[in-house]
């Protein structure tokens, strides 16, 4: 499959632009006519900087209101096309998008529409050049590609196709099915962008909020489907106007372009096997990915390490041993959770969460997806008969590791540590129910395309919860049996800017215990404060459920908090925060599948007060 990606998705200049598309691997590139006349290079320059960077020019756009206007307007646009023909000449790309009309159309007949297009397909075919007519979701007269089909059908000019866009297609709610009847050879050239499901208008909805495929809602899976069923055969290109994109790493963000289009290529391709062979865009499959079966572990750096493991041990965790090469790292276990602590970092550097590892079938063939989806390989040594862990590093630098899968047995990398059995097999801690990480905002929906496409993980709808600092959006991420929860968090900017004490948002560790109220007095015999718990929220408590007033102060006793749904309960507290981690055990009652949701302002408020008062 050829791939694109038009240069109004990327920061930075046009040279800077096409450098990360060819960086990235894209074949080639659609230049915004914007970002070419804001260039000091001249279109010449353009055409041998891509030349030189194995990049094609595949598209200029857009060409604006050019059809259903009065004659002595039509006149002033085939001039202004004209020219555009001529730069593009000097360019060397030979299609140009041609928007339906928003601004100046009048004319509200097809055929008059079609005579335009005709006549400026006469002059495109004297420079060599292709239209790709598109209908705007917002156009005056024309806003859907069937009705865009019927008047290109009309011109009946070999110079005048169509461009199919998933976002002017889906966020209508057209039903893209007859793509497929769409003669092969007409359609000129496909954007693609995906979009959450939001209810605004859809200009708006458009040009702030559209994302790279698999980041969003639409069935991009389905509409790609349907171009390969029709015969096309051209670039699949990315058109994506969103602000965080346009302020994010260039580099990055090409990055995560291609990342979304390998991964759309191999699900069509999967989704349509076993139909009739029609496939000319030649989709690729990736190596097969199973979904993780569980956390194998969870590493934590830190450069204090005294008030780490003394928070582990009031937790129940206990030492496992120290790594027999690594002399600045140890392993705590507690039943079959394995927190390693690195502090090969500064005294007092912050504490955080540095890398999880996931129980996969195939290590091997999860590291080669991976890297085939252009993930960033963790480099790492071992000394002779050590284990040989498999990683790459998520989005926000995370190192997430493939580890084999050991059903009952130890890890074979503990012997590593001395510790060859597991302790305390009576443990309360029974696993890791969820691990919640912090997203930078502007590379939210990359982490999110990057979980559900290097591990199989689907996205949850997602949900704001209010706190002192402002909203903070989550959405999970979950393997389809909830052996594995990631829940993503976007810290509103005021927790960027020091509402933390000068650190990044939060993330925490959530253990799942047999009996949360067994967990929490240990802890506080230990000496551990959990995070406090006001009053009000207890009294409002005792009013939402109607719970026993005695039940009410054993969990007011122990700062412990409480929801409940139709499923079953949910009992859980709190840990202060260690730099930028923090730990919550969790006990599950019944059927109960969420986070307890209710209560993260709670936490959010608490954790508040205290770094506040620290600061």
């Amino acid at each position: 499959m050829r791939t694109s990606i038009a240069t109004v998705c990327l920061s930075g200049t046009l040279e800077e632009k096409m450098h990360a598309a060819a960086a990235a691997g894209f074949d080639g590139i659609e230049v915004f006519e914007q970002d070419l006349v804001v260039s000091p290079s001249a279109p010449e320059q353009i055409r041998d900087l891509a030349a030189g960077l194995g990049l094609g020019l595949d598209l200029y756009q857009p060409f604006r209101d050019a059809e259903a206007v009065r004659p002595e307007r039509f006149v002033a646009n085939l001039k202004r096309a004209e020219a555009k023909f001529r730069l593009m000449n000097r360019l060397g790309t030979t299609t140009m998008l041609v928007c339906s009309n928003v601004a100046t159309a009048e004319i509200d007949e097809d055929e008059v529409m079609a005579g335009q297009l005709r006549a400026l397909g006469d002059l495109a075919a004297d420079h060599g050049v292709r239209l790709a007519y598109e209908a705007l979701a917002w156009g005056t007269f024309v806003d859907d590609f069937e009705h865009a089909q019927r008047i290109v059908d009309l011109a009946d000019h070999p110079h005048v196709g169509t461009c199919l866009d998933s976002f002017h297609i889906l966020s209508r709610g057209w039903d893209p099915a007859p793509i497929e009847a769409i003669a092969a050879e007409k359609i000129f050239f496909v954007q693609l962008a995906d979009a959450p499901l939001l209810h605004m208008d859809v200009l708006s909805w458009s040009r702030h909020h559209r994302v790279f495929p698999g980041e969003g809602d639409f069935d991009m899976v389905g509409f790609l489907s349907h171009l390969v069923r029709a015969g096309y055969d051209g670039p699949v290109s990315l058109e994506i106007f969103n602000d965080a994109f346009r302020q994010a790493d260039v580099h990055r963000t090409a990055v995560d372009g291609l990342r979304s289009l390998r991964w759309l290529e191999d699900r069509t391709r999967r989704a349509l096997a076993g139909e009739p062979a029609r496939d000319r865009l030649q989709l690729q499959p990736l190596p097969p990915v199973e979904e993780p079966e569980g956390y194998d572990f969870v590493e934590i750096r830190t450069g204090r390490l005294g008030e780490t493991t003394r928070l582990l041990h009031q937790l129940g965790f206990a030492l496992g041993g120290h790594h027999q090469s690594k002399e600045h790292v140890q392993v705590w276990v507690q039943g079959p959770v394995r927190i390693v602590v690195n502090n090969d970092v500064a005294l007092d550097d912050p504490t955080e969460v540095a890398a999880l590892g996931f129980e996969v079938a195939d290590p091997d063939t999860a590291l080669e997806r991976a890297i085939r989806l252009a993930a960033r390989p963790v480099p790492r040594t071992q000394e002779p008969g050590e284990q040989v862990l498999r990683g790459v590093f998520a989005p926000d630098g995370t190192e997430i590791f493939f580890c084999r899968r050991p059903g009952n047995a130890v890890p074979a990398w503990l012997g590593e540590f001395g510790a060859d059995e597991e302790l305390d097999p009576t443990s309360l801690i029974t696993g890791v129910d969820h691990i919640n990480m912090a997203q930078p905002w502007q590379h939210y929906d990359e982490a999110v395309l990057f979980y559900t496409s290097v591990l199989a993980l689907a996205a949850q709808p997602a949900q704001d919860v209010p706190g002192p600092s402002g909203l903070v959006r989550s959405q999970v991420m979950r393997s389809s049996d909830a052996a594995v929860r990631l829940p993503l968090n976007v810290a509103p900017a005021a927790a960027e800017q020091g509402s933390f004490v000068g650190a990044a948002y939060p993330e925490h560790v959530a253990l799942a215990c047999t009996d949360v109220v067994a967990a929490a007095r240990r802890a506080r015999r230990r000496g551990l404060e959990l995070l406090p718990v006001p009053q009000n929220y207890y009294e409002d408590l005792a009013t939402r459920f109607d719970l026993d007033e005695a039940f009410v102060g054993s969990l007011q006793e122990l700062d412990l908090l409480y929801d409940r749904d139709a499923q079953g309960e949910f009992l859980h507290f709190y840990t202060g925060t260690l730099g930028t981690v923090f730990f919550e055990v969790v006990e599950r009652r019944g059927g109960y599948a969420g986070f307890g949701a209710p209560n993260a302002p709670v936490r959010l408020a608490a954790q508040y007060r205290r770094t506040h008062a620290q600061g």
